[in-house]
């Protein structure tokens, strides 16, 4: 005689609770079922043996995803008892077609009982079925829809279609399931970007704040749009032009933009966050570096997509133009700047610092004006040279009644600063008008 145990359960009769145990069981190690068994493990037979044995293996089939009949084999015992063997899976978690893929649909086994999965349990065999790349794994959300996705591609002239899922990665291997992949490129993606404005170098007075929700296209689109809001025009006169700068330019924004949201590590559910003062951008992401990379290495170009499908999504849009140029165009952009772009990485962040260009030559002129600035003794001798044409050693030390090491060390100076030409040398040695 047996008895129900972890891997054998006991039907009386065929109902829709079979196609759970057979969830469980393939979500396991296997088991087996026997229908027209009692809960004491009496034989009690099932009524028109051939009508559900076909009633089964075509329930089996149609009611559970992914399709686990090859794993499942039926045997008819004493023509009253039908016996199913269920192997473990391959492709967990099995889940029931009319529920989806949430732990309504999803069984385990526990004891000699089956349950639903909880929803970490649920990733877990996602994971360990579909490796450990994010955008690979099937989406534990499948009611999706893509209206920004569909309007992004067509923007672009690029074909996007059920019959091109597959080939994008958008859909698994057996095309009937969304990947995360199509998750972040979905009106659905629960991902965000913030954007925090601030009033001080400290970040701790807030001027204004965004989140920009939806599929990845459309944040991309609605943060753009909002940090050139935030990127003032300074103007100036040169003679008779105007002219107009802007702290921050657009491509380098543009570019700071991409790399955060193709580059961050989506398996982690914070958001990519965008810090604003007067005198910087901060575009932090989720995720270090891939191993292997440094900063330098960045810097230099070098670049190892951690989302390989979406960076080519982007890529056949013509977001991006290949790994690796973005970083580079952005300190080629900054290259007549007194700041320079940082880059700073932890194990878990990547940040991306563009200097405001316009508060940076303000602050470079300010130095310039402190360090340019004419002592008494400087314009005595620069009035003597417009007065004479040039001056001598001998004569700056008679003119300001100063010995030859203050002397030397005066004209050097004024040398340097662009404010006199020194002539000749030793006892030929003069200073002209620069």
């Amino acid at each position: 005689m047996i008895f129900e145990t972890e891997n054998i359960e006991f039907k009386t009769r065929l109902t829709d609770e079979i196609y759970k145990e057979v969830i469980a069981f393939a979500n396991a190690d296997g088991g087996t079922i026997y229908i027209g068994i009692d809960d004491c493990g009496n034989a009690v037979g099932i009524d028109n043996v051939d009508d559900t044995y076909t009633r089964i293996t075509n329930g089996i089939r149609d009611a559970i995803q992914p399709d686990v009949t090859m794993f499942v084999k039926y045997t008819l015992q004493d023509k009253q008892v039908v016996k199913i063997t269920v192997g473990e899976g391959s492709c967990k978690p099995y889940y029931l077609r009319s529920k989806g893929l949430k732990p309504s649909g999803v069984y385990i086994r526990q004891g000699t009982s089956s349950a639903q999965a909880s929803f970490e349990q649920i990733r877990q065999m996602i994971k360990n079925s579909d490796g450990d790349v994010f955008e690979n794994m099937r989406s534990m959300e499948q009611e999706l829809t893509f209206t920004h996705a569909q309007k992004a591609f067509q923007k672009y002239n690029v074909e996007f279609g059920k019959e091109k899922y597959r080939t994008l990665g958008i859909t698994d291997s057996s095309a009937s399931l969304y990947t995360n992949l199509a998750l972040l490129l979905s009106d659905q993606c629960a991902h965000t970007t913030k954007v925090a404005v601030f009033g001080n170098d400290d970040k701790t007075q807030f001027r204004d704040s965004r989140e920009f929700a939806g599929s990845v296209f459309k944040q991309l689109e609605d943060t753009f749009s909002y940090l050139k809001l935030c990127n003032k025009t300074v103007a100036s006169f040169k003679g008779l032009d105007r002219v107009e700068r802007q702290d921050y330019p657009e491509e380098a924004l543009r570019e700071a933009l991409l790399n955060a949201i193709v580059h961050r590590d989506y398996s982690f559910s914070g958001s990519i966050i965008i810090n604003v003062n007067d005198n910087e951008m901060e575009f932090i992401s989720i995720g270090g570096l891939v191993p292997g990379l440094s900063p330098d290495d960045i810097r230099s170009g070098i670049s190892q997509p951690r989302n390989k499908n979406l960076a080519e999504v982007f890529h056949r849009l013509h977001l991006i133009e290949s790994y690796g140029t973005g970083i580079r165009k952005i300190y080629n952009l900054y290259s007549n700047c007194a700041l320079q772009p940082g880059i700073e990485v932890t194990s878990n962040t990547f940040k991306m610092i563009l200097p405001n260009m316009n508060a940076s030559a303000l602050a470079e002129n300010k130095e310039k004006d402190i360090f340019l600035k004419i002592t008494p003794q400087m314009q005595t001798v620069l009035d003597f040279i417009e007065e004479n044409g040039q001056i001598t050693d001998a004569g700056v030390q008679e003119l300001l009644n100063i010995k030859s090491t203050r002397s030397y060390t005066l004209m050097k100076k004024m040398a340097n600063e662009g404010l006199i030409l020194i002539m000749g040398r030793g006892v030929d040695k003069k200073y002209v008008k620069a």
